[in-house]
């Protein structure tokens, strides 16, 4: 007799619908095909105001859009602030890599994302973040902890979306799709050469990066 080994992946219980906060097209593909697979139906936002320059952002934006839309999923586009997301971060602009910058940032992004599915009646919200290997899980789930804390009403999904073979996947489905893989995290502050100490992409440009 052979024992089913158990999922890395937990849906709660009740969840049928979430809204995902995405932030690429490459981070997001696996998780989408996952979710679709599993009885999960995603609405996507993208909601990524950190994303420097704008250029950069419209490219990321237009592949996030394509990608929904070949699926049939309803694209919910955020708003771009980049002088706000600033605001939010100053003071914090010399913070390495998974410093406390990134926590900030993700808190930011995801208390948008909490109070999007709160406006649109969706009980639960999850993000794509999860998925790199180059961001810290541990920031991420402090941020959708605290973003849920701060808007009420919803629950964050937290969920380790490396697990499960996802990452594997993402990089199939990213050459099906031909996505368009950036090669740096997203705000300016990742682009600095001292970054590169931090963020083992950067110091080797020809190999694309995870948002």
């Amino acid at each position: 007799m052979t024992t089913r080994k158990k999922s890395p992946i937990v849906i709660p219980e009740g969840l049928t619908e979430v809204l995902l906060h995405a932030c690429c097209a490459p981070c997001s593909s696996a998780i989408v095909e996952w979710m679709l697979q599993n009885g999960v139906r995603p609405v996507v936002f993208y909601f990524n105001p950190n994303i420097f320059p704008q250029k950069e952002y419209e490219i990321r934006k237009q592949e996030s859009m394509r990608h929904a839309e070949s699926l049939g999923l309803r694209w919910i586009d955020g708003d771009y602030d980049h002088a706000q997301w600033l605001q939010a971060v100053k003071g914090l602009e010399r913070e390495p890599e998974r410093g406390l910058r990134c926590e900030t940032c993700f808190t930011y992004r995801l208390t948008a994302t909490a109070l999007q599915a709160r406006q649109i009646g969706m009980r639960y919200f999850t993000t794509t973040l999860a998925s790199s290997r180059w961001k810290s899980i541990e920031q991420i789930e402090r941020a959708g902890k605290r973003a849920e804390e701060a808007v009420g009403g919803v629950t964050y999904w937290a969920q380790n979306w490396r697990k499960g073979g996802l990452s594997d996947r993402r990089n199939v489905l990213l050459k099906e799709y031909g996505f368009y893989n950036q090669q740096y995290c997203g705000c300016e502050f990742s682009m600095r050469p001292t970054a590169s100490s931090h963020c083992p992409l950067l110091q080797d440009t020809t190999n694309p990066t995870e948002e």
